[in-house]
Order: C-alpha cells, then sequence, then structure tokens
C-alpha cells in the first residue's frame, strides 16, 4: 500500500445504522436488485440507506414481504425520500402498481419529478402524465404504474394498489388512512410506506406516532420500523448527536450546514435535525389524569428564590398570578396565586409582589403588559421580564417536557386542575411552536399561563452561590 493510499482516510460520516429499530427476521432480500438498479441512473446508494432497502425489501418463504408495513424517520435533507424512489423505481420494473400519496401537492410533485428524472437516467422507456395532484407514470414495458396523490380524506377508495406510498407521515391523520390503508387489500403481495419526521406540537398527523410507538412497544405484526434520533431533549452545539442522528452527514451536508440552522428554537432544531420525539400524543392537551399524577400529599422542602408569571388574558378582562420554586429533590414546584378582573386594578400585585424577594418576575398579555411594568417601576420592584413570542414558544415547549418527565409538582389545586384539564393547543408562530387556550367558555387559561411562565423563568434560573473567602 502506497504512502497516499495510507492518507486517504474516509471523511467522518453520520451514523449509517438507525438509533432505534424493528425488523422481523429474515433470509432472503430483493434489496441488492433494487440498489443495483438505482445505482444505473448514475447516483450511488449510501450505506444507510442500502441496509433499510435489505430491510424493506425482505421476503418471506411464501415469496412475501416480510414487512407489509414499515415505518422509517430521518431528520431533514438527509435523503429520505430516495429511498421512497429508489423503492417505487423497483416496484415499478417489478410490475406493481404504486401509490404514492404526499400531504402538499408540492412534496407529491417533487416525488413524480425525482422518478421521472431516475427512469431517464436508467434509460427505462415511460409515459407519463403531469396533472397537478395527479401525475402517474406507466412503464412502456411491463405492468408497472404509478400515481402521486395529494392525501385527502376520500382519496384512493375504489382503486387497488400493491404499494403505497405514505409521504410527509407526520402529517397523515386517522380519516385519511381510514380512505387509503383499504387500497392494498386485495393485492396478493400488499407493502405499505411510511417515511417522515418526527411531527411537531401542531403536526396534524396522528398515524406516524402510534405506529412507531406501537412498533418499538412490540405491539405489531408485519410492522417494521427504523429511525434516527436522540432519546431526550438535546443541546443543539452538541456535535456528537448531530452525527449519531444525521447519516448523510459528511456526504449530502457538512458541520458547517447544520451550524447555519442553530437559532433560539432549541425544542424546534431537536425535531428537525436530532430527530427528537416528543413523548406525548401530538393533538391532545392535559388530561386530568396526567395533571392530578403530579399532585404531592404535602407540601414539599422547598429551596432556593421563588419566580413569578403574571399573564393577561387576550381580552383583557383579567390577569393571573403564579409563582414556582424548586424543591429538594429538584423539581419545580407550582401554585396559582390568584386571578383577578383587571378593573381590580394592579393594586394586588404589586402588593404581592413586594412581600416577597422574587428572582425574577416574567409578565406576558398585550393588554397590561406594560402598565403593569410601568408601575412596578414606579413601585422601585425590579423590572419583569416581558418575553418575546419565541421565548413563549419555549417556556411552552419545556413545561410540555417537564409534564412528561414528572419535574414538576402542585398541590391539587381545584382551579388549576380544572383548566389544566379543559385546554387544547393552538399554534404559534410558523414554526411549530403551540399555546394552550381553554375548551370550556368562560375557562381562564390565563392561569395555565401564569403558572407556565413562573414556571419557566424557574427552570432557567441559576442559585446564587455565596462567595468564600480564603485567607
Amino acid at each position: 500500500m502506497s504512502r497516499a493510499s495510507e492518507k486517504a482516510v474516509p471523511e467522518k460520516l453520520g451514523r449509517q445504522t438507525p438509533t432505534a429499530a424493528v425488523v422481523l427476521p429474515y433470509t432472503t432480500t430483493h434489496g441488492q436488485e433494487a440498489i443495483d438498479l438505482y445505482n444505473t441512473t448514475g447516483r450511488t446508494a449510501q450505506q444507510w440507506q442500502q441496509l433499510l432497502l435489505y430491510d424493506i425489501l425482505a421476503e418471506n418463504e411464501d415469496g412475501l414481504w416480510v414487512h407489509t408495513k414499515f415505518g422509517y424517520s430521518v431528520p431533514r435533507r438527509n435523503g429520505k425520500n430516495e429511498i421512497a424512489a429508489m423503492r417505487e423505481l423497483y416496484g415499478l420494473q417489478r410490475g406493481e402498481n404504486i401509490l404514492h400519496t404526499a400531504h402538499r401537492t408540492t412534496t407529491s410533485h417533487a416525488a413524480w419529478e425525482r422518478l421521472c428524472s431516475l427512469l431517464d437516467k436508467a434509460k427505462i422507456e415511460y409515459k407519463s402524465i403531469r396533472a397537478s395532484g395527479r401525475e402517474s407514470i406507466r412503464l412502456k414495458s411491463g405492468e408497472g404504474r404509478i400515481e402521486f396523490r395529494t392525501r385527502s380524506s376520500k382519496g384512493g377508495l375504489g382503486e387497488g394498489f400493491d404499494l403505497l406510498i405514505i409521504d410527509e407521515a407526520q402529517e397523515y391523520t386517522d380519516d385519511q388512512e381510514s380512505a387509503l390503508k383499504y387500497v392494498v387489500t386485495d393485492s396478493r403481495d400488499p407493502q405499505t410506506l411510511f417515511c417522515g419526521t418526527p411531527p411537531t406540537p401542531v403536526s396534524s398527523g396522528t398515524v406516524f406516532l402510534k405506529l412507531r410507538n406501537a412498533a418499538l412497544q412490540g405491539e405489531t405484526q408485519n410492522t417494521g420500523w427504523a429511525e434516527w434520533s436522540v432519546e431526550q431533549q438535546t443541546d443543539p452545539h452538541d456535535v456528537a448527536a448531530w452525527y449519531e442522528t444525521n447519516p448523510s452527514l459528511g456526504t449530502i451536508f457538512t458541520e458547517r450546514s447544520i451550524t447555519d440552522e442553530i437559532g433560539s428554537d432549541p425544542i424546534d432544531f431537536n425535531i428537525q435535525r436530532l430527530g427528537l420525539w416528543l413523548r406525548y400524543n401530538q393533538k391532545s392537551a392535559i388530561s386530568k389524569a396526567e395533571w392530578e399524577e403530579l399532585k404531592v400529599a404535602a407540601l414539599p422542602e422547598l429551596k432556593g428564590r421563588l419566580y413569578a408569571g403574571i399573564k393577561f388574558s387576550p381580552d383583557g378582562a383579567s390577569a393571573a398570578l403564579s409563582i414556582a420554586v424548586r424543591t429538594a429533590d429538584n423539581k419545580i414546584f407550582v401554585e396559582a396565586i390568584d386571578c383577578r378582573p383587571t378593573r381590580a386594578g394592579s393594586g394586588w400585585l404589586l402588593d404581592f409582589l413586594g412581600k416577597a424577594q422574587f428572582a425574577a418576575v416574567a409578565v406576558d398579555g398585550a393588554s397590561g403588559q406594560q402598565l403593569l411594568a410601568d408601575a412596578m417601576k414606579a413601585a422601585h420592584l425590579k423590572a419583569p421580564v416581558l418575553p418575546t413570542v419565541k421565548q413563549i414558544i419555549t417556556a411552552n415547549a419545556a413545561f410540555e417536557q417537564a409534564l412528561f418527565a414528572k419535574s414538576l409538582c402542585h398541590a391539587g389545586q381545584p382551579s388549576l386542575v380544572q383548566v389544566a384539564s379543559n385546554c387544547e393547543k393552538r399554534a404559534i408562530g410558523t414554526n411549530g411552536g403551540f399555546g394552550y387556550r381553554s375548551l370550556t367558555e368562560g375557562g381562564h387559561i390565563e392561569l395555565l399561563d401564569s403558572i407556565i411562565l413562573a414556571c419557566w423563568q424557574c427552570s432557567e434560573g441559576k442559585e446564587k452561590r455565596r462567595q468564600r473567602t480564603s485567607y
């Protein structure tokens, strides 16, 4: 071996095997056939794509697919759609009747363009129809054909296919599944492929999440699953986590590209780039059981400083005040102080804030935020934190994570039980942020919002350390 070849060390690459997977045993696969066909296009399948195709195209002793359902989740821009294109290219040559569905028309159209390009490069003759939301391809030789559709609750009814592709699976809803899952029923050898990313808090779909949970818990049959993800929220600057969750890091994109993606929303970065699955139902808010599970029988031992959250209701009719403090076992204890009409003035708020030395007070709500800040200044109280929209998004996401992790506790105040167990999520901003709104008429959601503000400040607060002097 020459000196030059000794120095030809491969660049650092992302993890090529899933961080979590469920693959049923098999001895035969058509994966290599699909890879060889794909490579005739001039492109080369990456190692992780090859391994995934081996599992997807595994065959049992009866000559049928081992996995009639296979789902995979990969962070954005890693080439997950190329897997679907490889499977479709092989399916067309095999003579399959295929339906590719996506949440957006632009996505299904892009999938059609991608497959046409591969067929052109592989010099496979075909006929295609270009119609927005209803594109199709049929090979000139053989029976292979594929339809591209934008999903709806009625799409696919009355038609039969061998392969169903669920693109943007994080947006796949229950009613869409009811309409589409039967389209492969009468196929001799059916398969459904789910590809997507972890859902954000405002994603409309629930099917992908339920499929993942059931597969990883061993509650499925004939189902395969693969994902690249972190198990819990991770520091966006953790380079090792980038390589662990992005198989195409080092080939399709670089560390520098990821560095440019880091912004002020760590939750969104964790979902989109690190594959974090938020461990709660994206379509439900807080159940009564979930909230009451955090109730403590007696006041816990408290430590550290107090934090307060004040929220003015959207209509300006009322204001709520809550506090938060660390416990000896490092949880956050929260308590609602009061919720009063704004016509009662701000005296009660100033009086309470003046009786204790708060480490921080967060105030939100355009209807009274600035007026209270001015009143606090006049009363010689510490200036409050006036959170931005991005900070509110972070606060809500952090609260939800604390709820799941059971790092939150409370005394079971009936008013909090009422509002927490009767709320739903609402979208905030354009990057997957969420907040809460009441499900009951006249419900004081500002009470829960004030708890979230106090909890947020407490979680971000740092304890003062006594200065030590040595002689």
